[in-house]
């Protein structure tokens, strides 16, 4: 595959790229040719083992798709401040939905410099989860006065990457010598499915905002993160040897696992920090983050057979250890979303 990559010329940066693998051939799971899935299964093992992240291509997600989304979430950050507020995340209530504002929301207790809209599984008042007021569950703040292709934008996107998500999560099953099936019926059948727009403006931070990146340096919670990219650029992940770029790549998406994978694994597959850098190219960066996560009430156990996990949390970003925590995935994810919007948390709690 004949693949250009622009990189920063960054000198305190590692040169270095991620792995690019072709995952074609987990789309049909009817259909799995046993040389292809070992050399994907070998490939996936060797990018958690190296770095916890790379890239796919061979997804078949259409590019209209993706086109048409961010041609919608431009229309919608192009709007006034105020008028992008009428969905603020206070009006999400429990579903922990809807939109904020730049510097709103924090990494490691700073403001990171992006604005964003905070979507999920489209659920209905009357689902048996949201009128049981299970948090993280229920319907979408949707700006279909002002924006209405946005919806349909996000839902069709949101379909098409599921789906991505569980062709994924069975070759890390395979890398992992566990059946296909393994995280599908313990944990991704019902996958908790949360999904974020972010705008990084161009515009620099104020000198009071006290803002020093995009985002933060940062591991992501659940299993599996789906990130689509701008051209413009701006990820940087820490591997092994320092901190490299992850720059866009035409037709792919990054694919890195969260803190959950990190304790099924024991560690063998570690989560992996990450973060953006201010946006100094001169217009809008857009980014588009599906989370690809354990059903809410899932209990996360480690993979049977794996050595013990090490106590590691001296060596992490934040001093906790995944491999310490008891009970549900919900419970979990409440105690780190609830860092980033503490004042969201007392409502749910």
């Amino acid at each position: 595959m004949n693949i250009e990559i622009t990189t920063t010329q960054d000198p305190t940066l590692q040169q270095e790229l991620l792995p690019v693998i072709d995952i074609a051939p987990l789309l049909d799971p009817a259909r799995l040719d046993p040389s292809a899935l070992d050399r994907i299964a070998a490939q996936i093992n060797g990018a958690c083992r190296a770095h916890g992240f790379f890239y796919i291509t061979g997804h078949g997600v259409a590019p209209a798709l993706i086109e048409n989304l961010q041609t919608q979430s431009r229309l919608f950050f192009a709007l006034p401040e105020e008028l992008k507020l009428r969905w603020s995340m206070s009006e999400g209530g429990r579903a922990w939905r809807g939109y904020f504002r730049t510097g709103g929301e924090l990494t490691s207790g700073r403001p990171d410099w992006k604005e964003g809209l905070y979507l999920g599984s489209e659920l209905a008042p009357d689902h048996e989860l949201v009128r049981a007021g299970t948090p993280l569950h229920g319907p979408n703040l949707w700006p279909d006065a002002v924006v209405p292709g946005l919806r349909p934008a996000v839902l069709d996107y949101m379909a098409a990457l599921a789906e991505v998500g569980q062709a994924v999560m069975r070759g890390l099953a395979l890398s992992l010598a566990l059946p296909q099936d393994y995280f599908a019926t313990r944990y991704t059948a019902d996958p908790l499915l949360l999904f974020r727009l972010f705008n990084y403006p161009s515009r620099p931070a104020p000198a009071e905002a006290d803002v020093g990146w995009g985002v933060g340096e940062h591991t992501d919670y659940g299993l599996l993160t789906l990130l689509y990219q701008d051209d413009t650029g701006g990820l940087q992940v820490k591997t092994r040897a320092g901190w490299i770029e992850a720059p866009p790549i035409p037709g792919s998406f990054v694919c890195n696992i969260g803190d959950m994978l990190d304790r099924m694994t024991r560690g063998l597959y570690r989560s992996t920090p990450h973060r953006v850098r201010l946006n100094r190219s001169g217009h809008d960066r857009l980014s588009f983050p599906l989370f690809f996560d354990p059903n809410y009430f899932a209990r996360v156990q480690p993979i049977a057979g794996l050595p013990p996990a090490d106590d590691d949390a001296a060596s992490r970003w934040d001093g906790a250890s995944v491999h310490a925590f008891e009970g549900s995935y919900g419970a979990y994810l409440l105690g780190k979303v609830g860092k980033v919007f503490p004042e969201l948390l007392r409502q749910v709690l």
